[in-house]
Protein backbone atom coordinates (compact mmCIF):
# COMPACT_ATOMS: atom_id res chain seq x y z
CA UNK A 1 0.00 0.00 0.00
CA UNK A 2 1.31 3.40 -0.94
CA UNK A 3 0.03 6.95 -1.31
CA UNK A 4 1.05 10.10 -3.11
CA UNK A 5 0.77 12.98 -0.68
CA UNK A 6 1.42 16.72 -0.88
CA UNK A 7 3.72 17.78 1.98
CA UNK A 8 4.83 21.43 2.19
CA UNK A 9 4.26 22.03 -1.52
CA UNK A 10 6.04 18.89 -2.76
CA UNK A 11 4.56 15.54 -3.76
CA UNK A 12 5.97 12.34 -2.26
CA UNK A 13 5.24 8.67 -2.84
CA UNK A 14 5.14 7.24 0.69
CA UNK A 15 4.70 3.81 2.27
CA UNK A 16 4.40 2.70 5.88
CA UNK A 17 7.67 2.84 7.92
CA UNK A 18 9.42 4.94 5.23
CA UNK A 19 11.62 7.89 6.24
CA UNK A 20 11.28 11.05 4.16
CA UNK A 21 13.19 14.35 4.16
CA UNK A 22 10.73 17.23 3.60
CA UNK A 23 11.04 21.00 3.74
CA UNK A 24 11.21 22.35 7.29
CA UNK A 25 7.96 21.86 9.25
CA UNK A 26 6.96 23.94 12.30
CA UNK A 27 6.32 20.88 14.49
CA UNK A 28 8.69 19.86 17.27
CA UNK A 29 10.71 16.65 17.35
CA UNK A 30 8.58 13.70 18.46
CA UNK A 31 5.28 15.32 17.41
CA UNK A 32 2.69 13.45 15.36
CA UNK A 33 1.73 15.06 12.05
CA UNK A 34 -1.33 14.32 9.92
CA UNK A 35 -1.35 15.16 6.19
CA UNK A 36 -4.77 15.51 4.56
CA UNK A 37 -3.66 16.38 0.99
CA UNK A 38 -3.60 12.80 -0.34
CA UNK A 39 -3.69 12.76 -4.14
CA UNK A 40 -3.67 8.99 -4.78
CA UNK A 41 -3.99 5.80 -2.72
CA UNK A 42 -3.06 2.32 -3.99
CA UNK A 43 -4.27 -0.52 -1.77
CA UNK A 44 -2.96 -3.74 -3.37
CA UNK A 45 -4.10 -2.84 -6.88
CA UNK A 46 -7.22 -0.92 -5.83
CA UNK A 47 -6.38 2.65 -6.87
CA UNK A 48 -8.28 5.72 -5.68
CA UNK A 49 -7.49 8.95 -7.49
CA UNK A 50 -8.56 12.25 -5.99
CA UNK A 51 -10.06 15.22 -7.75
CA UNK A 52 -7.93 16.99 -6.50
CA UNK A 53 -7.64 15.02 -3.21
CA UNK A 54 -9.00 11.69 -2.01
CA UNK A 55 -11.82 12.41 0.47
CA UNK A 56 -11.37 10.82 3.88
CA UNK A 57 -7.76 9.77 3.23
CA UNK A 58 -4.86 10.90 5.39
CA UNK A 59 -1.25 10.03 6.10
CA UNK A 60 0.07 10.07 9.66
CA UNK A 61 3.74 10.65 10.40
CA UNK A 62 6.13 11.36 13.27
CA UNK A 63 8.79 14.09 13.24
CA UNK A 64 12.21 12.57 13.95
CA UNK A 65 14.60 15.53 13.64
CA UNK A 66 15.33 18.89 12.04
CA UNK A 67 18.54 19.21 10.04
CA UNK A 68 20.31 21.08 7.27
CA UNK A 69 21.11 19.78 3.80
CA UNK A 70 24.43 19.96 1.99
CA UNK A 71 25.89 23.34 1.16
CA UNK A 72 25.22 24.59 -2.36
CA UNK A 73 27.73 27.08 -3.76
CA UNK A 74 26.39 29.73 -6.16
CA UNK A 75 29.24 31.32 -8.15
CA UNK A 76 28.70 34.11 -10.66
CA UNK A 77 31.36 35.48 -12.99
CA UNK A 78 31.52 37.75 -16.02
CA UNK A 79 34.60 37.15 -18.10
CA UNK A 80 37.03 40.01 -18.76
CA UNK A 81 35.11 42.35 -16.42
CA UNK A 82 36.62 41.44 -13.04
CA UNK A 83 33.19 40.53 -11.65
CA UNK A 84 33.03 37.53 -9.32
CA UNK A 85 30.42 36.82 -6.69
CA UNK A 86 30.15 33.75 -4.47
CA UNK A 87 27.19 32.80 -2.32
CA UNK A 88 26.23 29.71 -0.34
CA UNK A 89 22.98 28.15 0.82
CA UNK A 90 21.96 25.27 3.12
CA UNK A 91 18.34 24.12 2.92
CA UNK A 92 16.46 23.34 6.16
CA UNK A 93 14.90 19.86 6.22
CA UNK A 94 12.72 17.80 8.55
CA UNK A 95 13.14 14.05 8.77
CA UNK A 96 9.80 12.25 9.23
CA UNK A 97 8.78 8.60 9.37
CA UNK A 98 5.43 7.50 7.91
CA UNK A 99 3.39 5.65 10.55
CA UNK A 100 0.24 4.84 8.58
CA UNK A 101 -1.97 5.49 5.59
CA UNK A 102 -5.72 5.81 6.25
CA UNK A 103 -7.75 5.38 3.07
Amino acid sequence: MYAIVDIAGQQFKVEKDQTVFVHRLDNKEGDKVNFENVLLVDNNGSVKIGAPTVSGASVSAKVLSHLKGDKVIVFKKKRRKGYQKSNGHRQQFTKIVIEGINA
